[in-house]
């Protein structure tokens, strides 16, 4: 039949019973099943946790993993590449929760002296939890074999997080070139955690709590003193 030129509007579908029960349970279904797909990812990283820190990175095996955790090695594989790839997430895990929540002020406008001893304090404090050593005494006693450790530290988001913050603090109140501030950044970095975090897993006598309390401040005083722009 040709157009009469009456534009008719279509009837809306009234939905049954049957669809509208459909579509509720599709839209609810997105939730769990990202809530569990996220404790699947928690199990699986508390599981490679406690085997890594209890019976070290070499004597734990995917299997070991997978059965703690209740899971098949299928599942294990869809989430990561082999063990070293749960070993590095499990790192970036303890790192990341060992870093201030955002929100919390570190820099201030009191001065570069106030705001690295206050980053000092944070990333001191930080080092020397227990996770944080436990994981540090397997890296130091594991990493010959299992070269892939040290490269999985030094790939730490936070870490660089860090040395931006620093970098640029030095960029800002000592007017360092950016290369020279990165580099002096790390060296901070160096300075402030590697001595008591060595100390503190056995490689000498652990620093006293006294030590402990004015660490920053002299790593600080010293630090600035040799970061000033020649």
């Amino acid at each position: 039949m040709p157009p009469t030129g009456r534009r008719t509007r279509a009837t809306p579908a009234i939905p049954d019973a049957e669809s509208s029960t459909r579509a509720a349970a599709r839209s609810r279904a997105g939730r769990p099943r990202r809530e569990a797909a996220e404790q699947l990812g928690s199990r699986i990283l508390e599981s490679a946790r406690a085997l890594f820190l209890s019976e070290g990175y070499g004597a734990t095996s995917v299997e070991a993993i997978a059965q703690r955790a209740g899971i098949s090695k299928r599942t294990f594989y869809a989430r990561y590449d082999d063990k070293a790839d749960v070993f590095e997430a499990v790192l970036h895990d303890v790192v990341e929760s060992l870093w201030p929540a955002a929100g919390i002020p570190i820099v201030q406008d009191d001065g570069l002296a106030a705001n690295l001893t206050r980053l000092a304090r944070v990333m001191l404090e930080a080092a020397l939890m227990p996770d944080a050593l436990s994981l540090h005494r397997l890296i130091v006693g594991e990493s010959m074999r299992f070269p892939r450790l040290a490269a999985a530290v030094n790939r730490q988001a936070a870490s660089e997080q860090a040395v931006t913050l620093i970098a640029r603090l030095l960029v800002r109140e000592r007017r360092l070139a950016r290369k020279q501030a990165d580099f002096a950044a790390r060296q901070f970095l160096h300075m402030v955690i590697t001595i008591p975090q060595r100390l503190a897993i056995g490689l000498g006598a652990p620093l006293k709590p006294a030590e402990l309390r004015t660490w920053p401040e002299r790593v600080v005083a010293l630090f600035l003193e040799g970061a000033g722009p020649r």
